[in-house]
């Protein structure tokens, strides 16, 4: 099966943020007309993103910055996901949240009861303004035992200047000092998110396309959920890493523009 005839099947794309359709503030060159390709050619989108560290809203604000139409500010989130999942799983029970203060309230609005004190499981999200009290207090509940997770486990965030640490590095830091990991996540390539992104699109997995920079996130999610896996070489995932990964795209392009001549 050609390039062509493997994106002819999909409907919707999904597309994760960092890395694959900017960098930081700064558009990955090409992003639009990808946009614009999928509206000539009837298909649809959902920004996908890992990163619990800012709400949809802003987000969607971010992209509508950059000049992405409307019709494509379509985002979901981690933190998103995250809210729903434990809105149903553990209803009338209290967390505590290791996370920015708008991604609290979001998840609050999204149904997820959310205490500072003597909460019943604690939920770790990309706090990117922590400081060691806090830390240490998250430690502190996880070595209690109280139940334990995570949104996402990226270990990092690509930025215009580099990386920068992101959840990944704290749950290791957290494992360290208490010996224990989280009980589940919600992220990419995990099926929390994947089972909120069937709800929201309405599709099946055999019509969405996962489209991202990172193998052990973007891509294993696609090749985990039966979607097909689309790797673009713009952000975390070098071609030596790709050479020695298990985890393998059905296609690799440089950016999202390249696959404009195949929609």
């Amino acid at each position: 099966m050609d390039i062509r005839e493997k994106l002819s099947k999909v409907r919707c794309f999904l597309l994760d943020m960092d890395g694959t359709f900017y960098l930081g503030d700064r558009l990955i060159e090409g992003s639009l007309d990808f946009l614009d390709a999928l509206k000539k050619t009837g298909r649809r989108n959902l920004f996908l993103t890992n990163n619990s560290s800012k709400t949809a809203d802003i987000y969607r604000n971010k992209l509508r910055r950059m000049g992405v139409p409307e019709e494509f500010c379509n985002v979901l989130t981690s933190g998103q996901a995250a809210a729903r999942y434990f809105a149903q799983l553990m209803p009338g029970k209290k967390a505590w949240v290791f996370g920015n203060g708008p991604v609290l309230e979001e998840m609050r609005a999204l149904g997820m009861e959310i205490t500072e004190d003597d909460p019943d499981y604690v939920v770790l999200a990309f706090d990117t303004g922590f400081d060691y009290r806090k830390i240490t207090r998250l430690c502190d509940y996880v070595r209690a035992g109280l139940p334990y997770f995570a949104t996402h486990p990226d270990f990092n965030c690509p930025t215009e200047t580099g990386f920068i640490p992101d959840i990944g590095a704290t749950i290791a830091y957290v494992k360290a000092s208490t010996g224990r990991e989280p009980e589940c996540i919600i992220g990419k390539p995990y099926k929390g998110i994947v089972e909120e992104t069937l709800r929201v699109t309405g599709l099946q997995k055999e019509e969405m396309a996962m489209v991202g920079d990172r193998l052990y996130t973007d891509i294993a999610t696609g090749v985990n959920f039966g979607m097909l896996s689309v790797l673009v070489m713009s952000g975390e995932t070098t071609e030596a890493m790709l050479r020695e990964s298990e985890i393998q795209p059905h296609l690799t392009f440089g950016r999202l523009s390249d696959m404009i001549p195949y929609l």
